[in-house]
């Protein structure tokens, strides 16, 4: 299957590292037009240097905007008003007891992990619906499903992402626009390694292998058996956003290694 993106320009919201910047890698290498974003201009120039260097002949440009507030994505959308492809990448996660999480910081997981993807989504949108063709794929996580209890309220911006996903692809039925949820699990991204590191050094192993032994450790129902790469998730991302998944919408895509023990 070739996935032939030229022609499209694509907004991948906190894609300067992790799975985000391997969304925009994989986009861009399929042709798109990538908007590289982030909070800071240090972190997107070095994000944009970096994707030249993968795909030379890409082009790739960068919108600094802190997706946090309604300012910041008001300020995205003043930067790029116009998107053919939306990913709605932006989230945060940290391990906290449940009576030690203060309502501020459930206010912020909920600003950032949803609110984020439902401002932008809500100004691209329409221009997607008056020409016909549109990808919303929100990122979701296994986490959505089978809820943490370390971090429950990252869990719950994740069920969140499915609600908002679901409902959207419903609302724009028949404009050629499809909106999706795809779930990762545990992945390899550079916020996991910074989780990691201190313990793979305390034990005297890899990063590779502590992720490993996590994965076996806290999420034991795995099929795999072992943490995902942030390019596996971007390969189911960059297909739900091409022109072969047309009749992909609605969906709850799962790229978690089997860890949510259902069939359906």
């Amino acid at each position: 299957m070739h996935i032939n993106l030229s022609g499209k320009t694509a907004v991948v919201t906190g894609s300067t590292a992790g799975i985000g910047f391997a969304i925009a890698q994989g986009l861009a290498a399929a042709g798109a037009t990538v908007v590289i974003n982030g909070r800071t201009a240090e972190r997107v120039d070095e994000a944009l240097q970096r994707l030249r260097t993968a795909c030379p002949t890409a082009d790739v440009r960068g919108a600094v905007a802190d997706l946090g507030s309604a300012a910041g994505c008001d300020a995205l959308f003043a930067q790029e008003p116009h998107a053919d492809i939306l990913v709605n990448n932006l989230g945060i996660f940290a391990m906290q007891d449940f009576f030690e999480i203060p309502d501020e910081e459930w206010q912020r997981f909920y600003e950032i992990n949803v609110l984020s993807g439902v401002r932008v989504s809500r100004a691209y949108a329409p221009r997607m619906m008056a020409n016909n063709w549109g990808r919303i794929v929100f990122l979701s996580s296994e986490s959505g499903l089978n809820i943490p209890p370390e971090m429950i309220h990252y869990g719950f911006t994740k069920s969140a992402n499915l609600s908002v996903s679901r409902g959207l692809a419903k609302r724009l039925a028949g404009t050629g626009v499809t909106v999706n949820a795809v779930l990762p699990g545990p992945t390899l991204s550079d916020g996991v390694m910074d989780l990691l590191k201190p313990g793979a050094a305390q034990n005297g192993v890899s990063i590779d292998q502590a992720a490993d032994a996590f994965v076996k450790a806290k999420r034991p129902s795995s099929i795999i058996q072992r943490i995902a790469t942030p390019e596996e998730v971007a390969n189911m991302v960059v297909y739900v956003c091409s022109p072969q998944a047309s009749a992909t919408t609605g969906a709850a895509l799962r790229v978690e290694g089997g860890i949510v023990d259902t069939i359906g």
